[in-house]
């Protein structure tokens, strides 16, 4: 897949084009990027997308803006895993958020990105003062020489799938729903980094995973998998919070202890997928403490690793 920072003045290629933030790229966006590559493959099109960064909201209201479910890179690697052949990432400032919608039509999508084709919401909102709209972009597109589809949004299990959906089911520890919602278990990838050392000092040496927000949709101690150091996935514990034993006013921190495993892996990409909350993360009255309900939280997290192993035997005998 092609990553644009920019629109050329002139399309190298014709296009079928989607438009949004696609946070997450839940079940919803993957319904949408599918209809939209059928149509660019009917079509004898490039399939497209165009994303914002930042999202528009953290541009205009920083603090009241949503928390990310991805950062840019995990939404680019799952863009390129539904199979676009390009995507735009539109820096979103001033001088974007000024382009009159008639503008952003003709120069932006038809001219720059080559759009013959359009897959949109059918609340899809864009240009100056949000004053695009779908039967805008119907009604110029006989004479712009393209066509308009519009999706309805995405039901699952009678829900309205959306990335405010995610986020609750996430605050919720409701791991499972957010996993139904995004198609997979719900992730965070980053560069391993050095940390304090206190999960070593306590006999449990965890893994600094960089986080590229410090406001994460999640927090608590739960029972993950990681991917990205070796041939599968590890399984473990991690710590996601402000650890309030250790530091007081702290940042948000990703820790990661990994059973059964001892290798320098500073510098290292990886993804956690989390897939059980055991518990909220707590403050102790002491490291003493807190080392003891380390080792309940290791205990209970390969509990939950037999439990499932054996729900998935059983469930192959059955089929």
């Amino acid at each position: 897949m092609q990553i644009l920072r920019s629109v050329p003045v002139a399309a190298p290629r014709a296009a079928a084009l989607t438009i949004g933030n696609f946070d997450g790229v839940h079940v919803g966006h993957q319904a949408m990027l599918a209809r939209l590559l059928d149509a660019a493959r009917a079509k004898g099109l490039e399939a497209c997308a165009m994303t914002f960064e930042p999202h528009p909201r953290e541009f205009f209201a920083p603090d009241k803006a949503p928390t990310r479910l991805t950062s840019l890179r995990e939404k680019l690697e799952l863009l390129r895993a539904a199979g676009l052949d390009r995507t735009y990432v539109m820096r979103f400032d001033y001088r974007f958020a000024q382009i009159a919608a008639e503008d952003f039509i003709g120069r932006i999508l038809v001219r720059g990105i080559g759009a013959r084709h359009m897959l949109v919401g059918d609340d899809f909102r864009f240009g100056a003062r949000r004053a695009g709209d779908l039967n805008m972009l119907r009604l110029h597109e006989g004479r712009l020489g393209y066509t308009v589809d519009a999706m309805t949004s995405f039901v699952a299990d009678g829900e309205r799938v959306s990335s405010t959906a995610v986020r609750d089911a996430l605050a919720a520890g409701n791991l499972s729903r957010a996993a139904g919602l995004l198609g997979r278990p719900y992730s965070i990838s980053g560069r391993v980094v050095r940390g304090d050392g206190v999960g070593r000092k306590l006999g449990y040496p965890t893994a600094n995973v960089q986080m590229k927000h410090n406001h994460p949709p999640l927090t608590g101690i739960f029972a993950v998998e990681a991917h990205g150091l070796g041939a599968g996935p590890l399984r473990g514990v991690v710590s996601l919070g402000v650890r309030p034993t250790v530091k007081q006013n702290g940042a948000p921190v990703l820790e990661v202890y990994l059973f059964d495993f001892d290798r320098d892996i500073y510098g290292c990409h990886v993804r956690v997928d989390f897939l059980e909350k055991l518990r909220d993360e707590e403050k102790y009255q002491d490291l003493a403490t807190l080392t003891r309900q380390i080792a309940r939280d290791v205990e209970n997290a390969r509990h939950f690793f037999v439990r499932r192993d054996g729900a998935v035997a059983q469930s192959s005998v059955r089929s």
